[in-house]
């Protein structure tokens, strides 16, 4: 079995240096070291041997398997080269590989035309943890822990008072713990709550908005709003206010546009009512100011939120929020 494996070797080294071609070369590989290769078949042999000749058979195939990969690999080099000097491996007028450009996602894309539209405003970017205590969640915000508010948020609780942030409200907290007014400020960031389904899930981004100085008002507030949305959507499109609650702000409204998909006639996307919801807003609790340690009576201020992919979806004719979260490049080229 020695002398037959030794010859094996030395044939297999030969048949490689004639090989004429890169298909021949594979044959000859696969035909010695693919799994049937007749160097695997030899080193199963190995167990059939007495036991004391089993290390010098298997160190005798360890090396003609060596020798063999070599020849390999000296022949691809060769064989290589030599297609590459004929033309044969290389078409020069071949089109070349076209590789396609990166680019941030439509999410990603929204986020960043709201913040650059509030920027235009004087508003800066301030961000905070994902992972908030309660105070900052719920407490600072009017909301103790018997406040009915809470059953409308279907929260992720890390520990007993920490929980992954329901909303990017907890900034205005940050924020005006540590900054004197006037406060002109936006915060865009993901936000946790239990929900999924076509138009919800479980974590998704908001744009929370601040001001706070002295004489701030409610027609403040609507001119901030109407002015975003008309430069976000259309500078013609309709802008209401609706009567709404949060508990964090006094008085507080919904915002709503006239529908993008019909232009207000009514559609299955608006419910047939000609109106789109965009966004929460109302002007700052005074118990919200007691609890950072501003005075209500010298200042006051507004405050807005709003889902970056609602937005998103609007403006880009998407009716599957999953659809930003499956990945599918197909998809997302198209932004």
């Amino acid at each position: 079995m020695f002398d037959e494996l030794k010859a094996l070797g030395a044939e297999a080294v030969r048949a490689i240096a004639q090989a004429a071609d890169a298909a021949a070369l594979e044959a000859l590989r696969t035909s010695l070291m693919g799994r049937k290769g007749s160097l695997t078949q030899a080193l199963r042999k190995t167990g059939g041997l007495p036991p004391e000749l089993r290390p010098q058979f298997g160190a005798l195939v360890n090396q003609v398997k060596a020798q063999v990969e070599a020849a390999l690999d000296e022949a691809k080099d060769r064989l290589g080269q030599g297609a590459a000097a004929s033309g044969g491996a290389l078409d020069l007028s071949l089109p070349g590989a076209r590789q396609r450009r990166g680019r941030l996602h439509p999410v990603s894309q929204t986020e960043r035309l709201i913040l650059e539209v509030f920027g235009r405003m004087g508003f800066d970017v301030r961000e905070s943890p994902e992972v908030e205590t309660d105070w900052y969640c719920f407490e600072a915000l009017n909301m103790p822990p018997d406040h009915p508010a809470r059953d409308m948020q279907d929260t992720f609780y890390v520990d007993r008072g920490v929980v992954l942030r329901t909303h990017t409200s907890p900034v205005q907290i940050h924020v005006m713990e540590t900054t004197p007014p006037p406060v002109r400020v936006v915060a865009p960031g993901k936000t946790y709550r239990r929900d999924s389904d076509a138009t919800h899930t479980p974590m998704f981004h908001q744009v929370e908005g601040l001001l706070v100085d002295k004489g701030v008002s409610l027609a403040h507030l609507k001119g901030v709003l109407t002015e975003f949305l008309h430069q976000i959507f259309d500078a013609d499109a309709p802008v209401r206010f609706r009567p709404s609650f949060f508990p964090f702000t006094e008085p507080s409204a919904e915002v709503d546009i006239g529908c993008v998909v019909c232009g207000g006639k009514g559609c299955r996307v608006c419910s047939h009512t000609g109106w789109l919801e965009i966004m929460g807003c109302g002007m700052v609790d005074p118990n919200v100011f007691r609890n950072v340690g501003y005075d209500p009576d010298e200042v006051s201020g507004f405050a807005f939120g709003m889902g970056v992919e609602r937005i998103a979806m609007l403006r880009l004719g998407i009716d599957d929020l999953r659809m930003f979260y499956e990945n599918d490049l197909r998809f997302l080229r198209q932004f």
